[in-house]
C-alpha cells in the first residue's frame, strides 16, 4: 500500500510503541489471558492458545510464531484418575504424566510424584498464587517431566525444575488485551489503553520494560456515564438497549446502543428528538463528532448479530451532517469482515480513519457534503495482521495512533498529511510559533527549496514523508511567510513568529531527549537522573545567539554560541540552576540547555519545563533517583 499527493509513491512507516507485556508485579512480565498450553509429541515445540482463539508456537522458548495450520489443536483434556485431588472441582487441565508424575491446576498449580496420592502446591504463597489468578491449563514436556508450562489469565509460565520456580514467557507473546485508546502522549502522560473492560495501562514516556497499571478513573467515568444515559434514554425510548458509545461536542450528545440505535440531543440532554436504526445493524462501537461543528458526526458499528439477515452488505460506518436527523451509510468498499471498533477524523482535510476486525482503513471525503467518500484504503502494510480496536489522531491531527489486538499501539505520520501538508515544530509536532534559528518539520511532502521573503531557508533533510528546515536567525517581525518548491508545485504557508518559542525534543512516545552531562547517556525510566548531577536537554526555539551564527551550519564543537535570551528551568515547579545554554555542538538548529540538579530530590518521575522571555516549553517527564 502506498500513498501519494502526486505521482511519487509514499510508504507508511509504523512505529511500535512499547511492547505487548504488562508489569503486574509477578515473577516476570505478564500479558493477556491464555487458555491452553501443550507440547508437540517430541517436546521440541510448545504451543499456546490465547483466549481470542489465536495459537502461537515457540521452539526456543523466547520468540513466538503465529500458527495458521487449523490441524494443530490441543490434546483432549483429562483429569488424572488419582486417589485424591488437591482441590475440589479442578478447572480444565491437560494430563501431564511421566513415571507416575502428574500436574494439575485449580486455584493453584500442583504436582504429584506418586500417581496422585499426595500433592505439592507449586504456586501458593500466603493464601495467593504467585502467578496471579486464573490458572487455566498445564502441560509437561514429553522429554523431561521437570519441564512444565502453565497457562493463565496473565499469559504463559514455564518451569524446568518441576514447578519449584517459574519464568514468564510473555515478553514477545503478542497477546496484550487491547481495548480503547484512552489517552495519547501529552506532557508527563504516555499512551493509555483500556484493558479487560475496567482496567487501564500506560506506556509512560521513557518506559523501556512493560506497560504498567494506571488509574482507571477515565474508564470508570465512561462506564458510569453509559449506565446513567442508558437509564435516562429508556424513559424516552422504550426500544433503547444498553448504551455502548457516547460522544459530545458543545451542547450535542450522540449515543449508540448495543442493537444499532443512534440517538442525538442538541441541547445537552434536555430533549432527544428521535432515534435512528437501520435494519440488521450491529452494536454501535464508537462515535466521532466534530468539535467545532457538532452537527457532523461519524459512527462505527460492530458485527451484525447472528440472527440478522445476511443477504445484504453489512453497514459498518455511518455519517450524519444534520445532527443525527439522518445517517448516511459510507461503508462503501470496506470488506464484509471489517466490523468496526473505533473511529477518528480530521474535518480540515476530510480524513476518516476506522479501526476494524480487518485492520485500519482510511478515506478522504468532504465531511460536510452529501455523497459517498472516496474508496477506503487499508493501512495494513508494515502492521501485524490483527484486528484494530481503536484509532486516534494527536491534537494537531499530524500523527495517527492505532491499537491492535494482541500487539499494542502503533504510530505513523497521519496519511492525510500527504494530501494536506502541515508545517509544525520539529521538537514535538506542535503548532507553536516559529523563532529565529528554530527547526520546523514539513509533514507530508519532500521540499526541494524554501524561502521566506528575500531569505533562503536551509532544507536540512527531505523525504517523501517529511522535510526539515531551519528558520533563518535573521528573521524579524511577528509573522513568517514560507514558500516551498516541492514535487507537487509551489506551497505557501504563514506562521506566527516570536523571538523565542522553546520546545524540548520528544519522540512519539513522549520520551524527551535528555542526557547525563558527564556520560552522555540518554536518560529514561531504566537510566534515571541522579541528584546533584548535571543534565543536558536538547531543545529548539531559543532564538538568536551570541556571537551570531550562520543559519544551516552545524554549531562548533568547542565554544558554541550562547543563547541571547535568559533561560530558566524548573523541576516540579522548583527553579533549577541553568549552567549553560548554547547551540548544541555539531548539530543544526538544536540547542543544548545544561541544568544542575539539586543535592536532595525525591525518587520517581518529575516535571521538567524550560522557559525564556516568559515563553514555556512543553512539559516533559524526567525520572529521578536520589
Amino acid at each position: 500500500m502506498t500513498w501519494s499527493i502526486s505521482a511519487q509513491p509514499v510508504a507508511l512507516d509504523w512505529r511500535h510503541i512499547g511492547n505487548s507485556a504488562i508489569d503486574l508485579a509477578l515473577p516476570s512480565v505478564a500479558t493477556g489471558p491464555v487458555d491452553r498450553v501443550w507440547y508437540s509429541g517430541d517436546g521440541s515445540v510448545l504451543y499456546a492458545r490465547t483466549i481470542s482463539g489465536r495459537t502461537y508456537s515457540t521452539t526456543d522458548f523466547e520468540q513466538w510464531t503465529r500458527v495458521q495450520d487449523p490441524k494443530i489443536l490441543p490434546p483432549t483434556d483429562e483429569i488424572p484418575a488419582a486417589s485424591s485431588l488437591p482441590e475440589p472441582g479442578l478447572k480444565r487441565t491437560s494430563l501431564a504424566s511421566s513415571s507416575g508424575r502428574y500436574y494439575v491446576v485449580g486455584r493453584d498449580a500442583y504436582r504429584s510424584d506418586d500417581g496422585g496420592v499426595t500433592w505439592t502446591n507449586l504456586t501458593g504463597y500466603k493464601g495467593a498464587s504467585i502467578l496471579g489468578q486464573g490458572l487455566s491449563a498445564v502441560a509437561a514436556s514429553p522429554r523431561d517431566p521437570d519441564e512444565v508450562a502453565l497457562a493463565s489469565s496473565n499469559g504463559v509460565w514455564r518451569s524446568v525444575d518441576g514447578g519449584l520456580s517459574w519464568t514468564g514467557m510473555n515478553q514477545s507473546l503478542p497477546n496484550l488485551p487491547v481495548g480503547r485508546l484512552m489517552g495519547l502522549p501529552n506532557g508527563l502522560r504516555g499512551v493509555r489503553l483500556a484493558v479487560g473492560g475496567a482496567s487501564q495501562i500506560e506506556w509512560a514516556p521513557g518506559e523501556k520494560t512493560a506497560w504498567r497499571p494506571a488509574d482507571a478513573s477515565d474508564v470508570k467515568r465512561e462506564t458510569d456515564l453509559k449506565a446513567a444515559l442508558s437509564q435516562r434514554l429508556r424513559q424516552v425510548f422504550s426500544s433503547i438497549a444498553p448504551i455502548t458509545a457516547i460522544a459530545t461536542s458543545k451542547d450535542y450528545i450522540y449515543a449508540g446502543d448495543s442493537e444499532g440505535h443512534l440517538v442525538t440531543s442538541p441541547d445537552a440532554g434536555a430533549s432527544w428528538p428521535g432515534n435512528t436504526k437501520f435494519a440488521d445493524l450491529g452494536r454501535v462501537e464508537s462515535i466521532w463528532v466534530d468539535p467545532n461543528e457538532p452537527t457532523i458526526a461519524v459512527a462505527v458499528l460492530g458485527q451484525r448479530p447472528a440472527s440478522a439477515q445476511t443477504q445484504t452488505k453489512p453497514i459498518y460506518v455511518l455519517r450524519t451532517m444534520n445532527g443525527g436527523s439522518w445517517w448516511d451509510d459510507i461503508t462503501a468498499n470496506l470488506p464484509d469482515s471489517a466490523a468496526g471498533h473505533g473511529v477518528t477524523a480530521d474535518r480540515a482535510s476530510g480524513a476518516i480513519y476506522v479501526a476494524t476486525d480487518a485492520g485500519v482503513f482510511y478515506t478522504s471525503t468532504d465531511l460536510a457534503a452529501a455523497g459517498r467518500p472516496t474508496s477506503w484504503v487499508s493501512l495494513a502494510e508494515n502492521l501485524p495482521a490483527a484486528a484494530a480496536t481503536d484509532v486516534k489522531l494527536d491534537a494537531g491531527a499530524n500523527q495517527l495512533y492505532a491499537a491492535l489486538d494482541g500487539y499494542g499501539v502503533y504510530v505513523t505520520i497521519a496519511p492525510h498529511r500527504f494530501r494536506d501538508v502541515r508545517v509544525v515544530n520539529a521538537a514535538d509536532y506542535s503548532s507553536r510559533p516559529a523563532a529565529p534559528g528554530s527547526l520546523l518539520s514539513v509533514l507530508g511532502t519532500k521540499i526541494d527549496s524554501a524561502r521566506t521573503a528575500n531569505l533562503v531557508i536551509p532544507v536540512l533533510d527531505a523525504s517523501e514523508k517529511a522535510s526539515q528546515i531551519q528558520v533563518p536567525f535573521e528573521v524579524k517581525g511577528n509573522a513568517l511567510p514560507l514558500t516551498f518548491e516541492a514535487a507537487t508545485g509551489r506551497l505557501n504557508f504563514g506562521l506566527p513568529l516570536q523571538s523565542v518559542a522553546p520546545a524540548i525534543f520528544v519522540d512519539p512516545e513522549g520520551t524527551p531527549l535528555i542526557m547525563d552531562a558527564e556520560s552522555g547517556v540518554l536518560l529514561d525510566a531504566s537510566k534515571p537522573a541522579h541528584a546533584n548531577t548535571r543534565i543536558q536537554v536538547l531543545a529548539t526555539g531559543f532564538g538568536r545567539v551570541k556571537p551570531d551564527w550562520p543559519t544551516g551550519l552545524a554549531a562548533p564543537l568547542t565554544d558554541p554560541p550562547r543563547v541571547a535570551a535568559q533561560v530558566r528551568a524548573t523541576l516540579d515547579r522548583i527553579p533549577l540552576e541553568v549552567s549553560q545554554a548554547v547551540l548544541a555542538p555539531g548539530y543544526i538548529g538544536f540547542y543544548l540547555i545544561e541544568v544542575q540538579l539539586p543535592k536532595v530530590l525525591n525518587a520517581g518521575p518529575a516535571e521538567l519545563v524550560l522557559e525564556a522571555e516568559g515563553q514555556q516549553s512543553n512539559r516533559v517527564r524526567l525520572y529521578i533517583q536520589p
